[in-house]
This record gives structure tokens, sequence and C-alpha cells, in this order.
């Protein structure tokens, strides 16, 4: 084997605060070789991101840190400021979480890519860095890379702002590349995409890479081996297929198992459960407690309820406009064009498909309880278009949300009790009911009487999100609409906001109008899905059968694109990469006989 690049070896970091220095690494030692791609995975606060931006030298100066990070020869921590910066962006480079954070917004593409070149080359012309930029958009797969450069980092995608980061990464040709949780809350297809053109950047420079993540799946069809961090600690270390075939520690184990799979097969963990006779085969694949298939017997039960939402034919078009003083419209976005779908009581619906798709709006239509501009809305058989004032306020009660973020939908500045209590006041609710409400919501969540008193920023992700799904229950709803509930939390609290969801769902007889680009989430907690393109829906029906057969290729395109947490498969299967203009053309040509058989 060839001589490690990068050696870590004891390092502790240490943070101050009121309640006490907070140990954020403890004891933590490995090694990366060149060409090797190495997954450092663990919950949010196992000290990984932490790992990474130390060994980068872009720790605060608050952090006390010991130990010792040699990379290629250099001393890290004998290093100055300056001299780190002649490393970073040319021998070592990282790939940061949040592409739009990381980008300047007041500076075209091209020019931050090219500063990344011309700092560390600086006889290099601007006309020949601007020229390199143009190369290195073109070569991480970005469309009309001239035109692209000109353009500025909101004018980009998610996926699209992320192979930016890439390209820069890869500028100068480094050895080694840090790509800390490169895909979260990205799309599935556009998550494989950009761990497609991370790993062909590792080929193309020969660079080591560190991955950071949360997402087994990930890691199961990318890396060479794994370090499982837990509290600050590595847990455990070994080859892939060691790992995720015999994980030695309870805690990778539980990680393991946490994870839902797409293909609804028996995890890694699970199979070694049942061989050390730990679990039943019966249980395997389960969620919360509930299997995929149990979920889907149920849903022939759900069908029969009465319909809980009617949406018939729903449209919302958003005007493209031009100009500063005078604006005129130049053209149209179909957001939603002209889809129809139903909810029964106590069946949990899916909307799925990429970013852009519709999904969001769908759900601010129906939110809104207010005229529309083309299609119905009708719950309980109430036409909402229809409502007064008074009504859509008696209404909301009916009708919650739990948004994606549950930090930016919680008020920092309110205790829980009053988040909770909110709704309740809108909707008349005396003071004695309201907290006999607030101890049985609480506990229903899982969460503790002295919570009531505590502050959002006092509490976990899972927890914030826990106190959503609380608040969205205060007035007793019928249907709960769920946008991304789980996209940003870690694999074994996913599982428990999952579990609680179904829980819920059985012992209150709610509804459910899931919103995700998780397909592994969805098959695990829905009882009927529909595919979103573009504003239409191009299939549904029982989530079972989508996932066992699905029968559009847009569907079949995102089913492949999903990670599953085994190296084996993941190194076998092969994904289908998505013609867009191709698939439109056979929309659109679906639409029009569609509508020559109507007429």
């Amino acid at each position: 084997m060839s001589e490690p690049i990068l050696t870590v070896a004891d390092l502790n970091v240490t943070f101050p605060s009121e309640a006490g220095p907070i140990h954020a690494v403890t004891d933590l030692s490995y090694e990366v070789r060149k060409g090797e791609a190495l997954a450092i995975v663990g919950e949010s606060g196992s000290g990984k991101s932490v790992s990474s931006l130390a060994v980068m030298g872009l720790l605060p100066q608050t952090a006390t840190i010991t130990g010792q990070i040699d990379f290629m020869g250099n001393d890290m921590f004998a290093m100055n400021d300056r001299q780190l910066s002649t490393l970073r962006g040319d021998k070592i480079s990282m790939v940061f979480q949040d592409p739009l954070s990381a980008l300047t917004p007041v500076y075209t593409i091209g020019d931050q890519v090219a500063e990344a070149v011309r700092l560390h080359n600086p006889s290099m012309t601007k006309a020949a860095a601007a020229g390199r930029a143009v190369e290195l958009l073109d070569s991480v797969g970005i469309p009309e890379p001239r035109r692209r450069a000109r353009q500025f980092p909101h004018e980009f995608s998610g996926g699209m702002r992320q192979r930016v980061m890439i390209a820069m990464a890869i500028a100068n040709e480094p050895e080694l590349i840090i790509a800390d949780e490169p895909t979260t809350a990205l799309d599935v297809t556009i998550q494989a995409q950009v761990m497609e053109l991370l790993k062909a950047a590792q080929e193309m420079v020969d660079a080591a890479t560190i991955l950071i993540t949360h997402d087994l799946g990930v890691v199961a069809g990318f890396a060479d081996r794994v370090l499982v961090m837990e509290k600050s600690k590595l847990v455990e270390q070994g080859g892939i297929d060691e790992i995720f075939y015999h994980p030695q520690e309870a805690y990778t184990q539980k990680l393991l198992s946490a994870v839902p799979r797409v293909d609804g097969q028996v995890t890694a963990a699970e199979r070694l459960a049942i061989e050390r006779g730990e679990m039943e085969a019966s249980d395997a694949g389960a969620v919360g407690g509930i299997t995929p298939d149990a979920i889907a017997d149920g849903a022939e039960d759900t069908t029969e309820a009465p319909k809980i939402l009617e949406v018939e034919e729903l449209e919302r078009i958003f005007p493209i406009t031009k100009g500063m003083v005078l604006r005129r419209k130049i053209g149209e976005q179909r957001a939603v064009d002209g889809i129809s779908f139903d909810i029964h009581k106590g069946e949990c619906f899916a909307l799925v498909g990429e970013s852009g798709c519709g999904k969001t709006t769908t759900l601010m239509e129906i939110m809104k309880l207010e005229k529309l501009q083309g299609g119905r809305i009708r719950f309980n058989g109430t036409d909402t278009s229809q409502l007064t004032k008074e009504d859509r306020k008696k209404l909301r009660a009916e009708i919650s949300i739990v948004f994606q973020d549950p930090m930016a939908s919680l008020d920092p500045r309110l205790p829980i009790s009053d988040t909770l209590r909110e709704p309740m006041r809108v909707q008349g609710y005396s003071r004695t009911r309201m907290d006999e409400r607030i101890s049985w919501l609480l506990d229903t969540v899982g969460l503790l009487p002295e919570h009531a008193d505590r502050y959002p920023h006092e509490f976990s992700g899972g927890q914030r999100q826990r106190i959503g799904v609380a608040r969205a229950l205060a007035c007793e709803p019928k249907l709960i609409v769920l946008d991304e509930p789980t996209s940003a939390l870690d694999v074994t609290i996913q599982a428990g906001v999952l579990n609680l969801l179904e829980k819920l769902k059985r012992e209150l007889d709610i509804s459910y109008l899931f919103v995700s680009h998780d397909l592994s989430v969805v098959r695990n907690i829905s009882d009927r899905i529909a595919v979103m393109y573009k504003g239409r829906i191009v299939e549904s029906g029982r989530t079972q059968d989508v996932f066992d057969d699905p029968q559009h290729d847009y569907t079949r395109v995102l089913l492949s694109a999903v990670p599953i947490p085994d190296p084996q498969i993941e190194r076998t299967r092969e994904r289908i990469l998505l013609d867009r203009d191709e698939l439109d053309a056979k929309i659109a040509a679906g639409t029009a006989d569609h509508a020559a058989e109507s007429a």
C-alpha cells in the first residue's frame, strides 16, 4: 500500500461554553492514502464535520486543538494562516454542505471559479483563467458552460451549484478532496449525479477523498473504507464490506438498521441480527415497527374509507416578466398543470418528484383555502374556494402543516408551551383545555412535561421536528400536510420521526399528504403515491405497485437513482439516465393523445 498523504493522530477539539468545555472530537486517529475514498459517518454532533474543519485549518480561534495532523509531510498545527492558504484550494480542497452559502452572490460563477485558479497560479492571465473556468464547468457536466459562467449563483439550481463547488475543488488538481455532506437535501437524481461526478473528479485528478455524511446509502456506492463516529469518538472503522456486512459495534448496527431501503429488502445489519437469533425474519425491513408490506396491505382498507381531500384539475401558472420599471409578460411557468388526486380518511398519500416539479406549490394551493386559478379543491366535501373568512378560520383547525425546516418554523422567542398554545388560542380554546392539551401533545410526541418551558434552540433537530408535529396536532386536525419532514435529519432521528407519524396515523386515524423526494422514506410510510414531473402527475397507484412495477420512464429513473445501503448491490446496479428532451416529448405526445380522445 502507498504511504498515507494524511495522518490524523490523537486529535482533540474542545469549545468553551457557559456550561463548561464541549468536547467535539476526542482522541481521533486515522489515515488516508492517495486515490482512496474514506467515509466518516455518524449522527449530527458526532464530531465528523469538526474533524474535517480541523484538517483544513478552518476552526475558530476559540477552539482548543491538540494532537497531530500531518498532510504530505506538513505539520498543519505548525503552519500559520498564510502558509495554510497556500495549501487550501491547491493541495487540499473542500466541497461544503450548502453551496449557496459557500458562493459569493455578487460575483458571476465564472469569476469565482477563475479566482480559485488564479490564486494558486498568479502568472496566469485573466483571459486564460476565464477559459480554464469554462473548461472546468464543462468537465462537471454544466450545459452551455460559456453562457452559464456569466450567470450568478441564484440563477443555478442546488445541484448545479454543487457542481460548481466540485469544479472549484478540482481546479488545481488537489491531492485531497473533503466533501462535507455534499448531497444533503438534494433530489435523488441530482444526488446520484453529484456522487458520480465526485467519484469521476477523484479519478480525474487521482485525489484521495474524505466523504462526511449520515447517508449510508451514499457511502455504500462510493467509499473504500468507513469510520463510524459517535459523540465525538471513533467507535468503529474498517473496509466498506466489513462495516456493512459484519458491523461489530452496537451503534454501527443501529445506524445501518435505521436506513429505510427503497427496494424493501433486509438490511445488512438486520441480516446479521437474524443470523444471531436477535430478530425474526418477518420483522426485517421495518421502520418504526411497521414493514412496507404491512403498510401496503393496509392500503386496500383505506381506499374504502371516505375521502377527506379531493383535488381536481388543479392549476397554478406564474407569469414570466421582463423589465424593471415597465414590466411586461414574456411567457408563463405552469408550476401545477391540471393535476387530480384524492386522500382517504386514515391514509398516507405521497407526492414525490424533483425540486421544481410543483409539489410544494400544490401544498400551498391546498393550504391557502382560497379561490384558485384553475380546478377545484374539496375538503370533507366542502369547496374551499367558496369559503368565507370565518369558514377558513374554522377549517384551519382541521388541516395543518409540518414544515421542512423545524428551526425556521418555530419562533425562537417563544417557549414551546406558547408555540403549542398559539393555534388553540386562535380557535378559541379555554385556558384549561389548552393546558390539558399541551400535556397530552408533549406526551404523544415523546417529549417530557418539563420541555414545555424550554426554547427551540435548546432542542435537537429531531426534537424540534416532534414539536412541529405536536403543533400540527394541537387543534385535532383531520389532515396533516408534511413538507419534506425528514429531509435534513440523521437516519436514526428520521426513523424515530417516521415511527411517530405511523403511530399517530394508526391511533388517531389521521390522514397525511406527505411530500418528499426521498423515495426510501416514502416507501416505508405511504399507502398510495403520485409521481410529479414538471407540474403533472405522470404515474400514481398503491405504493407497493408503483415501486415493484413502475410504468412510467420518469418513475424508473427516480427509482434507479435512489442509493441502496448495500455495497454489493451498488457495485453492480445500473442507473437509468434521464434524457429530459425525450421524456418531455413523450409526455407532450401523451397529453395530445388524451386531448384527442376527450374531443
